[in-house]
């Protein structure tokens, strides 16, 4: 392609990653008034690893029922189950103190909770799933240069000097997205001066399903239920003792990850490779450019108590869908400030409201302060005792489930 050429596209996706590479395959699904497609573009800078999709690493993540409903509907769920682990109970505790709750899908009526399924495993999903797709053309390594707004669309310049016009532009492209850089979108960021440990683990006893979050003075600690027996372990902790713990061999970890977790899943036998990402809130305060959106972790960067980051993402990524698809069908301009704004006017609340629970509750189990661990305690004590208290609780672990637990 010659560096004068410009091809147009209709939307032009940054960030290949989860967000990025769902919302890719989502929108190309729809059809306009002709039954024509969208032609979809995605950006993704890094370079691929050896059987694995450019931005998934080691993690684990959790998806709410909501979460899978919403894959469900796009399509997408078909690419996902085989790979999933689900979550059938909830065990809510605070490490040397007596309050807990615990929540079951049978309580709700579900199968399952949520399910929990390897990024790597996601990604490689994913990656068949484009691959077969002949409306979504993936670039990658591709690293954008320079972003030019126009009246009728956004200019992208790449690194390579090819250039793309597009009627949408969507930033998916992580916490330091490079998209809402250009546009000097302002953020609200909290660093919580904690950094979480993930790796996956074997116990002497299998998950069967149970989900644990369990607080502990230096942060909470998270173990969710995997494939063959496993768990995949989300344990935040003070950024120094991140350090500390880093530097420990298996064995020593094990035994310092069995005196914060205790034994109900039995002795930790086991550890994968450990990796460690700094904490940090990071929250767009106005998401919207001209004809961009961010979403994903360029819009919300979360602590991840309560799994809530994709989740949440999900959800936007789901309204942004429908948004689209409601203005495609009708003939009209899918990067209008109309549709931009009224998304976000569906959105805002939803995305105020969990990026508020989540820091709340990490700086809440995270201080040591006599009055603060009395009063969380009994919270949690009284929740496990009266189902009406752990409504709110359910509520945002199911994620928008509520038409079925109506």
């Amino acid at each position: 392609m010659s560096q004068s050429s410009l091809v147009h596209v209709d939307v032009a996706i940054v960030g290949g990653g989860m967000s990025g590479a769902v919302l890719a395959l989502s929108l190309a699904a729809l059809r306009g008034p002709t039954g024509a497609p969208l032609q979809i573009l995605l950006l993704e800078a890094s370079a691929p690893e050896l059987n694995a999709h450019p931005g998934f690493d080691a993690r684990a993540i959790a998806l709410s029922a909501g979460t899978c409903e919403a894959l469900e509907r796009h399509g997408l769920w078909p690419r996902f189950a085989p790979h999933c682990a689900p979550i059938t109970d909830i065990h809510v505790s605070d490490r040397g103190h007596f309050g807990q709750a615990r929540l079951s899908a049978a309580e709700y009526g579900l199968p399952a909770l949520g399910q929990v399924i390897e990024l790597s495993a996601a990604g490689l999903a994913l990656q068949q799933g484009i691959a077969a797709c002949p409306q979504v053309a993936m670039h990658c390594p591709a690293q954008l240069a320079t972003i030019e707004p126009l009246e009728e669309g956004v200019q992208l310049t790449l690194a390579s000097g090819e250039r793309y016009q597009t009627r949408l532009l969507v930033a998916a492209d992580g916490g330091n997205s490079f998209v809402r850089q250009h546009f000097k979108l302002p953020v609200s960021r909290h660093d919580y001066e904690q950094s979480a440990i993930i790796a996956t683990v074997k116990t002497a006893q299998d998950p069967a399903g149970r989900a644990f979050e369990r607080f502990t003075e230096g942060g909470p600690l998270a173990l969710l239920p995997m494939q063959d027996g496993l768990s995949s372990l989300v344990w935040s902790v003070r950024r120094d003792q991140a350090e500390e713990l880093m530097g420990l061999d298996d064995d020593a970890f094990l035994a310092r990850l069995q005196q914060a977790f205790g034994w109900r899943l039995g002795r930790f036998e086991r550890t994968g490779q450990r990796h460690v990402y700094p904490l940090v809130l990071t929250a767009a305060d106005y998401p919207l450019a001209q004809r961009t959106v961010l979403v994903g972790n360029a819009a919300h960067l979360l602590h991840p108590i309560a799994g809530q980051g994709f989740n949440l993402g999900m959800r936007d990524l789901d309204l942004l869908s429908q948004a689209v698809a409601k203005v495609l069908a009708a003939g009209e301009d899918i990067g209008s400030f109309e549709v931009l704004s009224g998304y976000w006017r569906q959105r805002q609340d939803d995305q105020a409201h969990t990026i508020w629970l989540t820091s709340a509750l990490a700086q809440l189990f995270s201080n040591g302060h006599a009055p603060l661990v009395a009063g969380r305690n009994l919270a949690l004590s009284l929740m496990g005792r009266f189902a009406c208290l752990k409504a709110p609780l359910a509520a945002q672990t199911l994620g928008f489930v509520s038409q079925t637990t109506r």
